[in-house]
């Protein structure tokens, strides 16, 4: 089981200062799942416990020189800490940039190593990071868990097939730092979020205890996948009224998901995505958040990269 690559400087700016700090928002442990041709960054996808996460990268994406090989169809997969991984990512940049104005392409190295580490008498799996300066060079060990048997690879790639599929209908929320304002509002009033999303392009959110209800509306937002006209009668309905319709006409679906849950998936707006998207799961069973990322420049998706997530529901979806 070997793997070995050299990260380029567009990878360390992907994964330094955009996407291991959302990562960590997420979960302290993840998993790190490669392949021949991926890097993927996993939560909650084998204990099913809390929001499922997937950060997937083309190796070009983050690599130069990527060589892997392992008796699973070249495929490793193992526990890490998000937090350690980062600071010696960093950490490495930093030893890196000392040595000149910029970082050097391809003079950090990443790779699996077994080490014995002190007062153990067994060797123990690392992710190391190499710096190969001009005289020297500083290695950085990350712990990581024992990689996965056959079996356990075979879990995770089913239960990473599963997480992909695509809700029917898709809205694009313009603008997150909306709904953090009234999320971190939320936090304070309840625990449980109803969310209703419509083929008409409405993302209704709305939180409900003895005391208070306190909603917000996003309408006529961007649709992809199935959508509708909304009737002509709804215009001047409140939203409570026009959502419940929509529920009832089917063209609308509504899941009660935490607070907490909610609030956490926005944190993903530290890795800088172009477009936001929500959808509700086939039969309800989730709300997924999906992120889009835009070729540097451009308005072109960027297929090398692709960033979504899964909410777990509280209560059965309607719909």
């Amino acid at each position: 089981m070997k793997f070995k690559a050299f990260l380029t400087e567009n990878g360390v700016v992907l994964l330094e200062k955009r996407f291991l700090p959302a990562l960590d928002k997420m979960g302290k442990i993840c998993h790190l799942y490669l392949t021949r041709d991926h890097a993927i960054f996993l939560h909650n996808l084998l204990n099913g416990d809390g929001i499922q996460s997937i950060a997937q990268f083309r190796k070009e994406a983050l690599f130069d020189e990527y060589r892997i090989s392992s008796q699973n169809e070249d495929r490793i997969a193992f526990a890490i800490d998000v937090s350690l991984l980062h600071r010696a990512l960093r950490s490495s940049v930093s030893i890196c940039t000392g040595f000149g104005t910029v970082p050097t392409p391809n003079r950090l190295q990443i790779k699996l190593v077994k080490k014995l580490p002190q007062n153990s008498t067994q060797p123990m799996p690392f992710l190391t990071f190499e710096t190969k300066g001009f005289k020297s060079a500083v290695i950085q060990d990350v712990p990581i868990s024992k990689p996965l048997s056959r079996a356990q690879l075979l879990e995770l790639q089913t239960a990473l097939d599963l997480a992909q599929d695509l809700p029917r209908t898709l809205v694009q929320v313009p603008d997150l730092n909306q709904l953090q304002n009234f999320v971190d509002r939320l936090k304070h009033v309840g625990e449980l979020l109803n969310v209703s999303i419509s083929k008409y392009g409405d993302l209704h959110l709305q939180i409900s205890t003895t005391l208070i209800t306190l909603g917000a509306e996003f309408r006529r937002l961007l649709v992809v996948g199935e959508q509708a006209t909304a009737p002509v009668e709804d215009r001047n309905m409140s939203a409570q009224t026009r959502s419940a319709r929509a529920i009832s006409r089917g063209d609308a679906q509504s899941v009660q998901v935490s607070v907490k849950h909610f609030a956490k998936s926005l944190h993903y707006y530290l890795s800088k995505p172009d477009c936001t998207f929500y959808g509700i799961g086939q039969q309800g069973a989730s709300l997924m958040v999906i992120f889009q990322f835009f070729v540097p420049g451009s308005r072109q998706t960027d297929k090398s990269i692709s960033l979504h997530c899964r909410l777990p529901v509280l209560d059965p979806g309607e719909g």
